[in-house]
């Protein structure tokens, strides 16, 4: 194996050294980096610094990308990338400013949610910016089984427009909103298609509530299991570099982007997402479609 390994936290995160940002990687080197990414669950590249079209030829090796679903978020040359930033543009503040700010797993709120992302820094602020990164997997190993066998069956209602952060796009009316994002139902226990195991499925960012359930008996078990979830010994916070690239998989864990920086200060990343399988419904009042 060519490329260096070092573990960043005993939850998850690793990095990865040996690999450039130009290299065309051969099947032998995706599949020793896909290993150490669905192991580890959180991948480091430092050192990549690449243009936007490098980033998404880098992201192909593990997967076809998605545009994602609101064009506001998008580059303007290159769709396949997601411009996380509180960068002003043509006069007007940035709609993915305060993106992240609470623990969540990317595109949870889609019938089709990915099953990783690759995000890469292109500007810090002096100090903050940072990333946790939380283990389900842990997570749910470490409930009791009474618990396990109570929460497997259960489905979970994600609804973006419930969110506190419903209005990534202010300039989008909710009927907009709600027919580029309609709420779904997802399983609360997600069974990760290459490892076997089991991880919680849910955030406190979109999650409103328990399928057949109401709001109110829903309230207590899901503010335990978003707690539980977020457990210090289950997480890696990664201090970001200029040019690190960060891979990390959706099936498996939840991210949070803390505001820790002075916010006249420049955050600048850029993302691609890797497109995942199809899994959960639509959802509408109690019927699934």
């Amino acid at each position: 194996m060519r490329i260096k390994i070092k573990k960043l936290a005993h939850a998850l995160g690793a990095e990865i050294r040996g690999v450039t940002p130009t290299e065309k990687l051969d099947t032998q080197l995706v599949n020793e980096i896909r290993a150490v990414w669905v192991s580890n669950k959180v991948v480091v590249f430092p050192d990549m610094e690449m243009t936007l079209q490098q980033h998404i030829d880098f992201s192909k090796n593990f997967g076809d990308l998605e545009i994602h679903k609101l064009p506001s978020v998008r580059n303007k040359i290159h769709p396949e990338i997601m411009e996380v930033t509180n960068k002003v543009s043509d006069g007007k503040a940035s709609v993915t400013a305060n993106t992240g700010r609470q623990w969540h797993s990317d595109g949870a709120f889609t019938t089709q949610p990915p099953i990783g992302s690759l995000l890469h820094c292109r500007q810090l602020p002096d100090v903050g910016g940072d990333t946790w990164f939380t283990n389900m997997v842990m997570a749910y190993d470490t409930l009791s089984n009474e618990m396990k066998r109570l929460i497997e069956p259960l489905r979970v209602v994600n609804n973006l427009q419930k969110s506190k952060l419903r209005t990534r796009d202010p300039l989008q009316t909710d009927e907009e909103n709600r027919q580029l994002i309609p709420p779904v139902v997802q399983p609360m226990v997600r069974l990760h298609p290459e490892t076997g195991l089991k991880a919680l499925y849910l955030s406190e960012t979109i999650t409103t509530h328990i399928f057949g359930m109401s709001f109110e008996e829903s309230d207590g078990l899901l503010k335990f299991l978003f707690d539980h979830s977020v457990q210090p010994s289950f997480t890696y916070r990664h201090r970001w570099r200029k040019w690190d690239l960060v891979m990390w998989d959706n099936r498996s864990t939840m991210h949070l982007a803390p505001a820790d920086y002075d916010p006249q200060e420049i955050r600048h990343m850029s993302r691609t997402t890797l497109v995942g399988e199809n899994m959960g419904a639509l959802y509408s009042s109690e019927v699934v479609t």
